[in-house]
């Protein structure tokens, strides 16, 4: 079982590891040397994508051996092809005789269409799959998990997926920096024409005013003191992205985010009706199902339509236990309150509360959202308590200007930012980070359930300025 919100490099201290992390500080501190040195470095990169590649294939052959989970999908899809033969043998036969006089060649039906139905059938189970290819973005996937000191054999095929997507999600803004950037960059101290330029480069990424001028300034202090080409430039930019996203996790206690076990974990999302809230609240339970923590959901968004029925059929689909009224405009701090009984009562290790959504009036939600957390102090005092902002990628400053508000209206632990795939632009998250000063807990890059992970400043950065 993969733990997702424990994904760390705790095999630093063995043999293999220290390859991987050699080869992520060669490209940084021999970038000043000659281009041979970068060839080997690549090479080597290459190398060790080729003995992950083959390790995943080999837990892949030795796994379904083991268990025995994988053997229903085979046959519940027999069966089902089975009941799709026959019923068109039980009416075909019957009516061909009649057919064959009455009805033109044109329209009978041909057994060879019913084959081709059979094999598409087939092929769909196939693709659902997704079996892993060595291609382009396996080598790139495989390059950002060495260069953070992971060893060959302790790569998964989640994170090569996840990392695909991540890439995917991100590559219209990419497309759209990468190159450009380059020509500017590289040509030594900005003038004010570049200025100009990579202002205006940012600005449509939607990076923010603040983000922008604090990118600007620094990069240009560092090609001030030296001239740096193109790709060492760029790399430059990455660092300084890098330290603006992991800067508000220099305030928190504990800069890891994961559930703690033995202790109830109660995590509070709030977020503007549309950001995609109860969305997030289903795919962090199946996360948290899917890394070994026992979950339930707790539907206190009791005044928005059908919100409740939402949540019950991520519940269904993640075998996640929700705790609900039925009743219309409930009060949600006492969904809270059954929600907390429920989960001491089944030693849940995390319990995820869907609150309200509404911004016409901020005193009405300071009010909810205060008398929610005195319940949580009331009936678990014990209880290691987050409120996370549901934040809409695609909406830009606007997202922002209401991430404002219920900042100031609760105690925000951190920001998940979902839509990055489609028209969203990746650099709001460097306005979050900027003028929110809250750091990035998680990220959505698709509609799928898998398309939630937890955030990684360097996986976010590599995916949005490297070719």
């Amino acid at each position: 079982m993969f733990n997702w919100f424990r994904r760390k490099t705790k095999k630093a201290d063995s043999e293999p590891v220290s390859e991987p992390t050699e080869q992520l500080t060669t490209p940084e501190t021999e970038s000043d040397t000659e281009t041979p040195s970068q060839e080997t470095t690549q090479e080597d990169y290459l190398a060790w994508a080729k003995t992950a590649y083959k390790n995943i294939q080999q837990t892949q052959t030795t796994t379904p051996s083991q268990p025995s989970t994988e053997t229903p999908p085979k046959t519940t899809q027999e069966d089902v092809t089975a009941d799709l033969e026959s019923p068109p043998q039980e009416v075909a036969e019957p009516a061909t005789e009649t057919e064959k006089e009455e009805v033109p060649a044109w329209m009978k039906k041909s057994d060879r269409l019913e084959a081709l139905k059979e094999t598409a059938l087939e092929t769909a189970t196939v693709e659902e799959t997704t079996p892993l290819t060595f291609d382009e973005e396996f080598v790139w996937s495989a390059k950002v998990l060495a260069a953070q000191g992971r060893a060959p054999d302790d790569v998964s095929q989640e994170e090569i997926n996840w990392l695909k997507r991540l890439r995917q999600g991100l590559g219209k803004s990419r497309r759209g920096l990468v190159n450009q950037l380059k020509s500017i960059v590289g040509q030594g101290p900005l003038n004010e024409d570049a200025i100009m330029e990579i202002e205006a480069l940012l600005l449509q990424a939607d990076t923010g005013i603040e983000a922008t001028d604090h990118i600007i300034s620094t990069l240009q202090n560092k090609l001030l003191e030296e001239a740096l080409p193109p790709e060492q430039a760029l790399e430059y930019l990455k660092s300084i992205l890098k330290e603006m996203l992991d800067r508000p996790l220099q305030k928190v206690v504990n800069p890891g985010f994961a559930p703690e076990k033995g202790v109830l974990n109660i995590w509070l999302l709030t977020g503007v009706n549309g950001a995609g809230k109860t969305t997030t609240i289903g795919k962090l339970s199946h996360l948290a199902q899917q890394s070994g923590y026992n979950c339930i959901i707790a539907a206190a968004d009791t005044f928005r339509a059908a919100a409740v029925q939402q949540v019950q059929v991520w519940g269904e689909r993640t075998n996640t236990p929700v705790i609900a009224n039925p009743g219309k405009n409930t009060d949600p701090a006492a969904v809270v309150f059954d929600g907390i009984s429920a989960a001491q009562a089944r030693q849940a290790d995390l319990l995820l509360v869907d609150t309200a959504g509404r911004l016409q009036n901020k005193k009405n939600l300071m009010a909810e959202l205060a008398k929610i957390r005195r319940i949580i102090d009331k009936k678990a005092e014990k209880a290691q308590v987050e409120s996370l902002l549901v934040l809409d990628a695609t909406l830009g400053q606007n997202g922002l200007r209401q991430a404002q508000v219920f900042s100031e209206a609760a105690n925000l632990s951190g920001v998940v930012l979902t839509k990055l795939d489609g028209t969203a632009k990746g650099g709001v998250a460097l306005a979050v980070a900027q003028q929110l000063d809250l750091p990035i807990r998680f990220i959505g890059v698709g509609e799928g359930i898998e398309d939630l992970r937890p955030f990684s400043s360097y996986e976010f950065v590599e995916a949005l300025l490297n070719e």
